[in-house]
């Protein structure tokens, strides 16, 4: 349930400066809604998977903390990130 080395190249040249930019907080973002994506598909088959559960929570709270560190520091960069990736605007 991770995502492929070739997706994670991928997203790192879509959303990094060059494809060896894989600390950039754009790109753990991209990845880690990657890996959240695949992780809810999981959980839809598997209700009762709580060692799951509690690993898709922690990497909903990492991105979230990713998001409000960019929305802090560019808030244009953000709108455009959340816009680009498909979710909700939900950091204060």
């Amino acid at each position: 349930m991770t995502v492929s080395k070739e997706r994670k190249t991928e997203l790192t040249a879509e959303f990094g400066k060059n494809a060896q930019d894989t600390g950039n907080p754009k790109v753990q973002v991209a990845i880690a809604t990657e890996r959240i994506r695949e992780l809810t598909e999981h959980m839809k088959t598997h209700p009762k998977d709580f060692h799951t559960r509690r690993g898709l929570l922690m990497i909903v709270g990492r991105r979230r903390r990713l998001l409000s560190y960019i929305k802090k520091n560019d808030i244009v960069e953000y709108r455009e990130l959340i816009a680009k990736l498909g979710i909700r605007d939900n950091i204060q």
